[in-house]
């Protein structure tokens, strides 16, 4: 038998959604998403199927698709499908196969979503998928957000077999005899997640025979925490910020008496797409003069006399401007691209193409631009600070080329690299450099 009551009570006690709503169910007709499906269809509950083809795994992906549509026809249910090239859209965006996926996974969903009038979309996510989340964050470096696994419910996303471990979920399969497809991606060590539910989780139950009841325990009482911060950081926004014309002051006195200090400012900017490496930064500079300033992909922090004042990137600016994480193998930038990877080796070259930096003095996200007025650097072998523009005049560079150079920006908004000229002298490497960032000009 399946757990209908348990299913219905999971999905009351989380408010997400009524028997009268219309939702959609994502299914790639693995176990998880085909076991939602009968759930769904024994419960009387108004919905229907959406599948995704990646055209990623040649053959298994029409065998799925022709799978979940036989499994949408003989329930009588409405069945949507898409095709995607995921590798050209990964290419297209510097980004991972997976990232691509996901992305259009989800864009896809939210637009028939809103055309075809459904209220909620319904993944198959279950216990282990949200330890995995939980423990890659962890892996990744988080904040307290990043602790309570994947919620039941987020806007129009709804997630009803987070009450189900992958355990509970294989025994029901076997016992009530459900047909289903396996993913052969499943089983390879490729990709993260699955390093962590093919290698890690085993031996974490070797330890804990009752691993998945602990961490859903776990994961209540770290929402419960969140909860609690969230509450004491709006108090203490309240008390260190004002607003004005759309940009937020807060009052730098104030930050330096806040206590755990770096812990609430990057709770306050979070919010802001500041990164921990980024926070750390402003906190060394509250002293410094007026002007300085940090990025995150979406707005400006900079140091205005007695304030840190947070103003947003126009939409000119996020167009200018192209951020590189620090697991990005590239940048594209009007037809240039930068490449990225590391070395522990010192050894550098004499090449206006590549530059070396130390990565300890990276902030991520960098910023790939062009110049701007009153840009100036360190030019490599000097101590002194150079306008840009009497850089490029000095090398002669003509003037159509000269807004045409891209430039490696730190977090900090210092320059990096004249890309295919000068690197600056503050950022190479040296004999105590543990690690180096090396970037590369591709024409």
């Amino acid at each position: 038998m399946l757990p209908l009551q348990q299913f219905k009570d999971y999905i009351k006690k989380n408010a997400l959604f009524t028997p009268q709503q219309k939702i959609l169910l994502a299914v790639s007709g693995g176990k998880d998403s085909v076991l939602m499906v009968q759930l769904f269809k024994l419960c009387n509950y108004n919905f229907s199927i959406a599948h995704c083809n990646f055209n990623l795994r040649a053959d298994e992906a029409q065998r799925d698709e022709s799978f979940v549509r036989l499994l949408a026809n003989s329930l009588n249910i409405p069945f949507h499908v898409i095709h995607f090239d995921t590798k050209a859209y990964a290419n297209a965006h510097q980004i991972s196969t997976q990232m691509a996926a996901r992305d259009l996974r989800y864009q896809w969903f939210e637009k028939i979503r809103v055309e075809e009038n459904y209220d909620y979309v319904a993944v198959a996510h279950h216990q282990n998928d949200s330890i995995e989340t939980l423990l890659l964050n962890l892996t990744r470096g988080t904040g307290i957000s990043g602790m309570h696994g994947i919620l039941p419910k987020r806007e129009k996303l709804i997630r009803p077999l987070l009450f189900l471990s992958r355990l509970q979920i294989d025994n029901l399969i076997e016992s009530n005899h459900i047909d289903y497809v396996e993913d052969s991606s499943n089983e390879s060590t490729k990709y993260a997640r699955n390093k962590i539910r093919l290698n890690v989780i085993p031996q974490l139950r070797e330890i804990n025979l009752n691993l998945e009841e602990t961490f859903a325990q776990n994961i209540i009482r770290f929402a419960e925490t969140e909860e609690l911060l969230e509450q004491a950081i709006a108090t203490k926004r309240e008390e260190i910020s004002r607003e004005l014309n759309g940009d937020v002051y807060f009052d730098i006195d104030k930050i330096k008496l806040l206590k755990p200090q770096k812990l609430i400012l990057f709770e306050l900017l979070k919010r802001y797409h500041f990164t921990n490496f980024v926070v750390d930064e402003i906190l060394g500079a509250l002293n410094k003069q007026s002007g300085t300033s940090f990025y995150s992909n979406t707005h400006r922090a900079t140091i205005n006399r007695e304030e840190l004042m947070i103003s947003a990137l126009l939409k000119e600016q996020t167009h200018e401007h192209h951020f590189m994480h620090p697991t990005d193998e590239s940048v594209v930038i009007e037809g240039e691209k930068i490449s990225l990877f590391y070395t522990n080796s010192n050894y550098v070259e004499n090449n206006a193409n590549k530059a070396f930096v130390d990565l300890e003095k990276l902030i991520f996200p960098l910023i790939v631009r062009f110049r701007q007025d009153g840009d100036k650097f360190m030019p490599l072998g000097m101590r002194n600070f150079k306008k840009l523009s009497d850089f490029l005049i000095d090398k002669k560079v003509p003037l159509p080329q000269k807004d045409k150079i891209p430039l490696l920006i730190n977090g900090n908004g210092e320059i990096i690299w004249v890309a295919g000229l000068r690197q600056d002298n503050r950022y190479k490497v040296k004999a105590t450099t543990k690690k180096v960032a090396i970037f590369e000009l591709l024409k």
